[in-house]
């Protein structure tokens, strides 16, 4: 058994419920208690002191397109129109080996940021590249964090009216085909699972009309979640209205795309009707806010889909459009684009370490063994160090957190298993990493 102590404790339960000094027991991969004071049961564990620190739930990033590592620092003006039609053709030159060197790299990014379960969406699959999936979830396993690839697809090019180039789209048939092996190889639906797959094709001007329909109906029909992008931009809003004669949403909706089984990526431009219609339906959210900041692309309606009911988790998105990568940052952005839009009062620490954790789990459909820290749970924990001069003198510990520098880790638990310790990488080797992020960046530029 792991006991941690003597730390500030953020459940981030349905309560509420913190603890200024307080433990949490581990034992095997599940969290068996956590309370105020000091541990005072079996004395044969493994203490870990937390004097200093915060203990508060392991992120959930529930967008990300870890294959762009390997391309950051490109199409630095442009909006995503713009954005993608630079990038179309670098990607169209991806393989296994560098989306291996990439995921590498993200993942163990993400991890130094308090990050300890991930999505990432892939949809570029080149002919001839591999075996692209594969390759990144034996990255996850390298690194230790657990797993949520979205076997991503895109079916319509620019000479059938969208705007990815034939280099980079599938055929239809075998893009579904490829999602049901995918899914066949890869998915583990039991409790504790370290990886699964969700299926995702890509945005409403890459895919058809019938990908999008009938990939939602094999993902029904396997009991797996669905995932894309969705009103990320004003251009997608008026490609969506020219084409369709409808609002993103509204198309979405058309094809059986709102549900409690769906998240989407971006959400940026709803119209009220939009928004009360994901709450309705449950419908989950994955709000990306340095992404959005760097694209320019504008802010999401947090607030309101919060209001709403609306699942809304934090997602860092590709690395090509959100070049550091980390999602402890991310809880500070999101505050802050939240007040931009609605105020001070918009939301608080608490909300956006919420958005995190819990609300990342709720988008996964794992609530109820991710995003708190309660017995039975996954041993999934952050340990910040918030005794440092960064954060010196801020009395309340979410505050520090959410609103000070990005905070150290002392400790990173996956299952309970360390993966982070003292601020470093305790399952692979950072500096290996980045050589070989190096070399698949330098081959594709």
């Amino acid at each position: 058994m792991i006991v941690i102590e003597g730390c500030a404790v953020a459940t981030v339960d349905a309560d509420g419920t913190e603890h200024a000094d307080g433990h949490i027991v581990v034992s095997g991969d599940r969290i068996v208690a956590v309370g105020s004071g000091s541990y005072r049961g079996d004395a044969d564990v493994t203490r870990v002191d937390g004097r200093g620190c915060l203990a508060t739930p392991g992120l959930v990033n529930t967008h990300h397109h870890l294959y762009q590592w390997a391309t950051r620092g490109y199409a630095q003006q442009e909006i995503l129109f713009g954005w993608l039609k630079e990038l179309y053709p670098v990607w169209a030159r991806i393989d296994a080996g560098i989306v291996h060197a990439a995921a590498g790299a993200g993942l163990a990014q993400l991890a130094l940021s308090g990050c300890t379960t991930s999505t990432d969406h892939h949809y570029v699959f080149p002919r001839g590249g591999g075996d692209l999936l594969a390759a990144e979830i034996q990255a996850a396993g390298e690194v230790g964090l657990r797993f949520h690839p979205c076997r991503g697809s895109m079916d319509l090019s620019e000479k059938d009216g969208g705007l990815p180039p034939d280099s980079v789209v599938e055929d239809t048939e075998a893009a579904l085909a490829a999602t049901k092996d995918a899914i066949d190889r890869f998915h583990d639906p039991k409790p504790g699972a370290m990886v699964r797959i969700a299926v995702a094709p890509c945005s409403p001007f890459s895919v058809t009309p019938r990908l999008m329909r009938e990939a939602a109906e094999l993902a029904r029909a396997e009991g797996v979640r669905l995932h894309t992008h969705l009103a990320e931009t004003i251009e997608e809003e008026r490609y969506c209205q020219e084409v369709h004669g409808c609002t993103p949403v509204q198309y979405a909706e058309s094809l059986g795309w709102l549900g409690d089984d769906v998240w989407l990526a971006h959400t940026v431009h709803l119209d009220d009707s939009a928004i009360a219609r994901l709450g309705a339906t449950g419908t989950g959210v994955a709000h990306c806010p340095s992404s959005n900041g760097r694209l320019g692309a504008g802010i999401a309606p947090v607030r309101d889909l919060l209001r709403a009911g609306a699942p809304v988790g934090l997602g860092v998105d590709g690395a090509a459009s959100q070049e550091a990568g980390q999602l402890g940052a991310e809880l500070r952005q999101a505050l802050y684009l939240a007040r931009l839009r609605g105020g001070p009062a918009a939301l608080t620490a608490r909300e956006s370490l919420a958005l995190g954790t819990i609300g990342g789990a709720r988008c996964l459909g794992r609530a109820d063994e991710l995003g708190s820290l309660e017995a039975g749970k996954l041993a999934d924990i952050a340990l910040w160090r918030l005794d440092g001069l960064g954060h010196a003198g801020i009395a309340d510990p979410v505050a520090a957190l959410v609103l000070g520098p990005p905070a150290p880790l002392a400790l990173l638990l996956v299952g309970g298993r360390a993966v982070v310790q003292d601020g470093t990488l305790s399952t692979v080797d950072e500096h290996a990493l980045a050589e070989a992020l190096g070399r698949a960046a330098g081959e594709l530029r």
